[in-house]
């Protein structure tokens, strides 16, 4: 009996030392503290690369672009410069926000009767047609140009010199890289590209890219002009019209990123940033609008009455997303009536706590990624997504510069008066949003979660899981997640009555059954609950605290 009970406590004392003595039980590591600069990002070699361009002088700015051009090697699954990028930039110096808009637009070849003589009824996710003109690379320059420090020659080597010598595969990553070969590695110049052998890379294969560092020598030394009308754009243009496609080396030529004012609203006294359309940014904040109007915290994270108010208060702002939301050079979109207290308060009077609504309409009358942060020492911080929307993108894949164009341009539709009908030289509906915090006006949260349709009810999320539940930024993250989807679509998809609601593991057997009483629809977990990369700024403390998504490959990191 003596020998059990001291096995029993050597046991006892054995599980209290190795359990976590802070924090909530599902966050899956502490929050990351420094003092000079913190990157997170979704994979670990881009936030090594990130480190070491704050350590050698250059600031918060050069060091995302630095990880962005990692990413689009180590995480082609997710990003490169086939691709779009938006970022919102807080500048130390002007004590301001600043956004940038660098998406592509359609060709301007390309009439919309060319679907209907193709015999298309929406614009297919592969292929020649759904390819828009690649923004991310004059979105780096752009960003470098106002704000940028190192020559662009520094920030791009370490993505060259891992682009030659090579990197091993992440587990992750290679699960991705053989579902995108088996749906787009037929297309001309894929195999070449990405496959080692005839076959995806495999956990721990060393895969080098040769081409992607020839491609990233030319913009060091000759910068976006290189890309837009140099070798590699007559290389894209030549390969597209051999393909099929529209996309033009005059397309490429005129194209260029746009400084764009965010747009916020006040969230229990935080501003919380998003970019206006063509994004669906506008989206969280007009949930968190909605979300005001109810004691969030008395709910309780986790409960059946807060899931089933915020996916309520999700139909609402999406139903508006899928009438409204696109390209504002082509449309007069009320973003300042959508996000406006009163309108929030008219919507959130709809929400039946008891019942979930089958059907809602837009309330006016008149639309796979990677996300990186980056502070530095200034006080400099960077919110940046990139993608090229479905995983590796369009299939479409020019010989010698190692890259895939994305296939965004599928987020048209074909839809007669819409806001989102597609149109020659018109920006997509884009799904990629990076978000910000304020507190009396001065920088808190930089954040982003990747992920489609998901990532403005992930950015909700986050700032209740912050402000209501008073979770550190890591367990913000962690938290258990919901989704809603299939009620709304803005390209004029046939949509679900209600659509489903999709819970990661963590909530109650109580809590379910509660949720499809009140008429929710419950499926199985569809995977993909975004990708969150955080950094905060204590400013009693003066340090930043970082934080990376449990879900992938990533790592928060500082010095």
């Amino acid at each position: 009996m003596r020998w059990f009970l001291f096995l029993s406590t050597l046991v006892a004392l054995h599980v209290q030392a190795y359990d976590r003595v802070t924090g909530e039980a599902f966050a899956s590591r502490s929050e990351v503290i420094a003092q000079q600069g913190m990157a997170a990002t979704s994979q670990p070699l881009a936030t090594q690369v990130a480190l070491d361009i704050l350590k050698a002088g250059g600031n918060a700015i050069d060091a995302a672009i630095a990880a962005n051009a990692m990413l689009g090697l180590v995480e082609p699954t997710g990003a490169g410069i086939g691709g779009d990028l938006f970022a919102i930039v807080w500048d130390a110096k002007t004590q301001k926000l600043y956004g940038l808009n660098a998406s592509g637009r359609s060709p301007l070849a390309l009439e919309k009767a060319e679907f209907a003589r193709q015999g298309l009824t929406k614009i297919p996710a592969f292929g020649p047609l759904p390819v828009s003109v690649p923004g991310a690379v004059d979105g780096w320059f752009t960003l470098h140009e106002k704000f940028g420090h190192l020559p662009m020659q520094n920030i791009l080597t370490p993505a060259i010199n891992y682009a030659r010598k090579g990197f091993p595969v992440t587990e992750l990553i290679a699960y991705y890289w053989e579902m995108n070969n088996q749906r787009i590695g037929h297309y001309p110049g894929f195999s070449e590209t990405f496959l080692l052998n005839g076959k995806a890379p495999q956990k721990g294969d060393i895969f080098r890219n040769p081409h992607l560092a020839s491609t990233y020598e030319k913009l060091a030394t000759g910068g976006a002009k290189a890309f837009y009308q140099g070798d590699i754009a007559h290389t894209i243009a030549a390969y597209m019209k051999e393909q099929g496609g529209f996309l033009s080396y005059a397309d490429l030529a005129a194209h260029t990123s746009t400084w764009v004012t965010p747009v916020s609203t006040n969230y229990r006294g935080y501003d919380v940033w998003e970019l206006p359309p063509n994004g669906q940014g506008i989206a969280a904040l007009q949930i968190l609008n909605m979300m005001e109007h109810f004691d969030v915290a008395g709910m309780g994270f986790g409960s059946a009455q807060y899931i089933h108010t915020f996916v309520e208060a999700k139909k609402l702002a999406f139903a508006d997303r899928a009438r409204f939301y696109a390209d504002p050079a082509f449309n007069d979109i009320p973003v300042a009536q959508l996000i406006a207290k009163p309108y929030a308060q008219q919507r959130a009077a709809l929400i039946d706590h008891k019942q979930a609504a089958q059907r809602v309409d837009a309330g006016l009358n008149e639309g796979d990624t990677v996300y990186l942060t980056v502070a530095d020492s200034q006080g400099n911080m960077v919110s940046l997504i990139q993608s090229n929307y479905r995983g590796m993108g369009s299939g479409m894949t020019p010989p010698g510069l190692g890259f895939v164009l994305q296939n965004r341009g599928e987020l048209f539709t074909l839809q007669a008066g819409h806001f989102n009908e597609y149109a020659p030289g018109k920006r997509p509906f884009h799904t990629i949003i990076p978000a910000f915090i304020t507190r009396n006006g001065q920088p808190w949260v930089s954040f982003g979660v990747m992920g489609g349709a998901t990532q403005p009810q992930m950015h909700a999320q986050i700032v209740m899981n912050l402000i209501d539940f008073d979770m550190n930024l890591q367990e913000a993250g962690d938290a258990p997640r919901m989704l809603h989807s299939g009620s709304s679509s803005p390209i004029g998809e046939m949509m679900t009555q209600g659509g489903q609601v999709h819970l990661e593991q963590g909530v109650t057997m109580q809590v379910q059954r509660d949720l499809m009483e009140r008429g929710h629809t419950l499926q199985p977990a569809v995977g993909i609950y975004g990708g969150y990369q955080a950094i905060m700024y204590d400013a009693q403390r003066k340090v930043y605290i970082g934080a990376s998504e449990s879900r992938k490959d990533g790592q928060a990191a500082g010095y």
